[in-house]
């Protein structure tokens, strides 16, 4: 199991406490690349952050599973995910499988790749949803079916984990010229498509 862990002098963003997330998709779609730029994003906004892939069958369109940590402080964890905060799915077809909620916390919530209804997934999961067409908004923007960034940019807006900033610090970090401008582009018009705050926790709560 390869992991990428990073530190940095961390800045509260929800009292104490670690936010755990668990990546599922299929090979090609860039899941393994969501989990660590997720983590860069945390890394540049003054985190800690852990982030590493859990493979099956290494071939395309395999279910591929990932996870990441963010922390105000050292993470000495080193096992998978399994009560995630919240879930980040990149391909509907994998709503066919009842467990991929499995170990989501009270109060969670999943961003899902879809073009269902988010009260339909919600119902069915009995969590919190949001889904977003982000392979079509990919193929738009960047030119391929790629959902990882359109997920991660509606993510960020809504839990306000991390600033939407750090994100794209994180890209420039793994992208020049054309491919980065246009996945600026794509975060900046997804963040403006999603409800802000929407799932937010207060810090007073």
């Amino acid at each position: 199991m390869t992991s990428v862990i990073v530190g940095a002098t961390a800045r509260p963003y929800r009292s104490d406490t670690m936010i755990e997330y668990r990546i599922h998709g299929r090979g090609g779609q860039g899941s393994v690349a969501a989990a660590y730029l997720l983590a860069s994003a945390a890394f540049e906004a003054g985190h800690t952050c852990q982030a590493f892939p859990s493979f099956g069958a290494e071939r395309r369109g395999a279910p591929v599973t990932a996870f990441v940590r963010i922390d105000n402080q050292p993470i000495h964890l080193r096992s998978q995910v399994r009560t995630p905060d919240f879930l980040i799915v990149q391909d509907d077809t994998l709503l066919l499988d009842r467990g991929i909620t499995d170990g989501l916390k009270p109060g969670g919530a999943m961003i899902v790749n879809s073009r269902r209804s988010d009260e339909d997934v919600a119902e069915a999961f009995s969590c919190r949803t949001k889904c977003i067409p982000a392979t079509e908004l990919a193929l738009d923007y960047i030119g391929r079916p790629i959902p990882n960034t359109a997920l991660l940019a509606a993510f960020l807006t809504m839990t306000g984990h991390l600033p939407v900033d750090a994100l794209a610090a994180a890209l420039k970090g793994r992208f020049k010229g054309a491919v980065l401008e246009k996945n600026l582009a794509l975060v900046d018009a997804v963040a403006g498509m999603v409800p802000a705050g929407a799932w937010k926790e207060s810090e007073d709560a």
